[in-house]
């Protein structure tokens, strides 16, 4: 969703916040789990960004994950020089996140790189019970995981086990196979 309806339309232009929630609808009616949450940095207010709190707290059914993003500046973007966003605001933003999607992933996301550790432990403290793990996400760099392992072990957290009967190699063979076969008629490869 990104951010509130009202300021929705100063940041994304190729789709309206209505294309947005009915994407959200058919993704569920699927069957999917919905992964949908918010940039803060954006030049929003703070009402926006309760506003994008309450859009997402009162879906149908809350996102099973819903990642806070503090924007990442990018050079020869519109968005490089809006300013930094206050650490107590974005830690805000989680502990509200919590308190309003009980049942939900709060994922700390984008903008972890910026970061230090004070800032990550509160927001852990607030009501973060997940972040998004490697090297690189869609554009930006992310913490190594040497890096998050280390600060889970100050924090004492123990990451939760992810089951599966695949090795870290083996899965990293499926996907680069699976991203090398030709479209389907429920998906398409981007990266081809």
């Amino acid at each position: 969703m990104d951010t509130s309806p009202e300021f929705y339309g100063s940041i994304i232009t190729t789709r309206t916040y209505q294309e947005r929630l009915d994407t959200i609808d058919v993704v569920r009616q699927a069957g999917m789990k919905i992964c949908s949450g918010g940039i803060v940095g954006l030049g929003e207010k703070v009402t926006d960004r309760a506003e994008l709190l309450v859009q997402l707290a009162n879906l149908p059914q809350a996102p099973e994950s819903v990642p806070i993003n503090m924007l990442i500046k990018i050079k020869g973007t519109p968005l490089e020089d809006n300013e930094d966003v206050d650490p107590f605001d974005f830690i805000r933003a989680i502990a509200v996140a919590r308190i309003m999607m009980p049942t939900s992933f709060v994922r700390l996301s984008a903008g972890r790189e910026q970061m230090n550790e004070q800032m990550q432990a509160l927001c852990f403290m607030a009501g973060a019970n997940s972040f998004f793990y490697g090297c690189k996400l869609l554009t930006a760099a992310n913490p190594t995981e040497d890096k998050d392992q280390q600060l889970f072990r100050k924090l004492k957290i123990n990451p939760q086990p992810l089951a599966t009967a695949l090795t870290h190699h083996q899965q990293i063979e499926r996907l680069e196979e699976a991203m090398m076969q030709v479209d389907t008629e429920q998906f398409y490869n981007a990266a081809l």
